[in-house]
C-alpha cells in the first residue's frame, strides 16, 4: 500500500526530470515544398512580417503572430522573440525552433502554441544545428564559454529623448538604406513602447549576410543554418539595443569551435558599427 501512494509522486518527479533534460536544437526542417510555405503559414495564424533574398538560392521569411507578440510583451526585452524565421535554401525549408529561441531569450513561456501551429503549417522533420542539443537550463543561461556575453549583456547602441524619436530615426535610416542596410521587418510589441527591427546587410563589405554565411556554411554542412538571418535592433522606450554578436552568432551556431569563429572575428564589432550608424 505504501508503494502505491508513492507512484504519483514518482511519476511527477519523472516528468519534471524529463522536461529538465529535454534537448533543444536551433532549427527544424519542414516537410512541405517551398511553393506552399507562405500559404500554409497564413492559414495557420502567422503574419508575414517581411521577406528578402540575402543571396542567390536563399529566401528568408520573417513571421509573427498574436501569440508571439503577446508573449514578447510579457517578457523583459521580449521583442527579440516576437519573430520566428523561415528559410528556403536550395529548396530545403527550415525554421527556427520556438522553444530553443524562447528559452535563450528568457521569455515567459516556451511558445508551445507557436510550435504546434508551425508544425501544422510546415510539418516537423528533423531538428538540427547542434549535435547534442541544449537543455532549457543551458539555454536560459546561454553563453558560448567563460567571459563571453549572456542574453542580458546586450549592446546599448544609443538613447533618444523618446521612444517615438528612436523609432522614427531608425525607420528613416532604413528607408534611405544607409550603408547598404535595408529593412526586412518591423514589429511593434503591443502594450509596450518596444519595437523590433530586422535588417539586411548588402554590398561589398566583409560583414554582408552573404559573406558571413559563406564562411559559416563551410563548417555546418546541410541543412544550412540560414534561418540565423537577419540581425535585429530592439527599441525599448528611448533606448536602442542589439544582442551582442558573440551571443547571437554563437547561439545560432552552438557547435562551432573557437578556431572556426575566429574566421569571422571582426563580425560582432562590424555589425555593431553598422547598426549604430542607423541611429544618426
Amino acid at each position: 500500500m505504501k508503494f502505491r501512494h508513492l507512484l504519483p509522486i514518482l511519476t511527477i518527479c519523472s516528468i519534471i526530470t524529463a522536461n529538465a533534460d529535454t534537448l533543444y536544437q536551433p532549427y527544424t526542417t519542414s516537410t512541405v515544398p517551398p511553393s506552399d510555405v507562405i500559404t500554409k503559414l497564413k492559414a495557420n495564424g502567422f503574419t508575414i512580417a517581411g521577406e528578402y533574398v540575402p543571396y542567390k538560392g536563399t529566401q528568408i521569411i520573417a513571421i509573427t503572430s498574436k501569440e508571439l507578440q503577446t508573449e514578447a510583451a510579457r517578457s523583459s526585452k521580449g521583442g527579440y522573440g516576437a519573430i520566428m524565421r523561415v528559410a528556403i535554401t536550395k529548396n530545403i525549408v527550415s525554421y527556427t525552433t520556438p522553444a530553443y529561441w524562447a528559452n535563450a531569450y528568457r521569455m515567459a513561456s516556451e511558445l508551445t502554441d507557436t510550435a504546434n501551429n508551425l508544425k501544422k503549417a510546415l510539418g516537423a522533420g528533423k531538428t538540427f544545428g547542434s549535435k547534442k542539443g541544449l537543455t532549457k537550463k543551458k539555454l536560459r543561461k546561454y553563453h558560448y564559454m567563460k567571459m563571453m556575453p549572456y542574453f542580458d549583456d546586450q549592446v546599448k547602441l544609443g538613447t533618444f529623448p523618446s521612444y517615438k524619436e528612436a523609432v522614427t530615426t531608425i525607420e528613416n535610416s532604413l528607408k534611405a538604406e544607409k550603408n547598404g542596410i535595408k529593412l526586412v521587418y518591423q514589429v511593434n510589441i503591443p502594450g509596450k513602447d518596444e519595437t523590433i527591427f530586422g535588417f539586411n546587410m548588402t554590398g561589398d563589405q566583409e560583414i554582408t549576410d552573404k559573406s558571413i554565411m559563406a564562411v559559416l556554411n563551410k563548417f555546418t554542412g546541410t541543412p544550412e543554418h540560414t534561418a540565423f538571418l537577419p540581425y535585429e535592433i530592439l527599441v525599448s522606450e528611448g533606448n536602442v539595443y542589439m544582442l551582442h554578436g558573440k551571443f547571437r552568432i554563437a547561439l545560432s551556431f552552438p557547435d562551432l569551435s573557437m578556431g572556426q569563429f575566429m574566421k569571422i572575428r571582426n563580425a560582432p564589432s562590424d555589425i555593431k558599427k553598422a547598426a549604430k550608424s542607423l541611429l544618426k
